[in-house]
C-alpha cells in the first residue's frame, strides 16, 4: 500500500473517531437529567430497605448544608420528632433525637452517628435507642451543568416493636415522599436566598 493510501486511511480513522466523539458528546450533554425513583422493601433479615434518587434544584454544597444541619433535622420531616442532644466529634456527629410516630405509643429514642464520605456523602448508623437496625447513606453528585444535585439514597431500618414490617414499609415510603419534597422545597429556598 503507497504511502498517500495509508495516510488517507488514517485521515478517515482519525476523522470517524472524532465524529463519533463528539456526537457521543452532544448525546450526554443533550441526556435526560437522573430519573427519580423510591424503591421500598420489607427485609427478609427484618425491618425495611429503602432506596432513592432523588433530583434536589439546587447545587451539592446546598443540599449537604441542609443534611447535616443536625439541630435542625426536624424541619425536615413531618413525622413529630425533636433533637436532645447533638455532639460534633472529630470522626462524626452523634444526634440523640426523640420520634413520635402515630403507629408506635409515645416517643421512640434514635442515636446515631452521621461521617462525611469522601465524595461529599453522608453515612449515618444506629447507635443506641429504640431501634434494632438503622443505616443511611446519601451519595451527592452535581447534575445539570452542577446546578442541580442528583443524590443516590439508602435506608435500612428495623423497630424495636411489634408492628408488623409490612406496615412500617408503607409508613415509611410516605415518610421518605414527604421528606424529599421538603428537602427539595428548603434547597430551592437556599439556593434563592444564599446564605440562608
Amino acid at each position: 500500500m503507497p504511502s498517500s493510501d495509508r495516510y488517507a486511511g488514517l485521515v478517515r480513522r482519525l476523522f470517524l473517531s472524532c465524529t463519533l466523539s463528539f456526537l457521543w458528546g452532544v448525546c450526554a450533554f443533550g441526556a435526560d437529567p437522573p430519573q427519580e425513583f423510591l424503591h421500598v422493601k420489607t427485609d427478609p433479615a427484618g425491618g425495611v430497605i429503602a432506596t432513592a434518587r432523588v433530583l434536589f434544584p439546587a447545587r451539592p454544597e446546598v443540599v449537604l448544608s441542609l443534611l447535616t444541619d443536625f439541630p435542625r433535622w426536624p424541619e425536615l420531616f413531618e413525622v413529630r420528632m425533636r433533637v436532645v442532644d447533638v455532639q460534633i466529634r472529630q470522626d462524626g456527629v452523634i444526634t440523640d433525637l426523640r420520634i413520635e410516630h402515630a403507629l408506635l405509643p409515645g416517643e421512640r429514642r434514635l442515636v446515631t452517628e452521621s461521617r462525611m464520605t469522601a465524595n461529599d456523602g453522608i453515612v449515618t448508623d444506629l447507635v443506641a435507642g429504640d431501634f434494632k437496625r438503622y443505616h443511611r447513606v446519601w451519595k451527592l453528585s452535581s447534575a445539570n451543568a452542577g446546578r442541580e444535585t442528583s443524590a443516590d439514597f439508602e435506608l435500612t431500618v428495623a423497630i424495636d416493636s411489634i408492628v408488623p414490617d409490612w406496615l412500617v414499609a408503607m409508613a415509611t415510603k410516605r415518610e421518605l415522599e414527604a421528606h424529599f419534597r421538603i428537602v427539595k422545597e428548603k434547597a430551592r429556598a437556599r439556593a434563592i436566598i444564599p446564605g440562608k
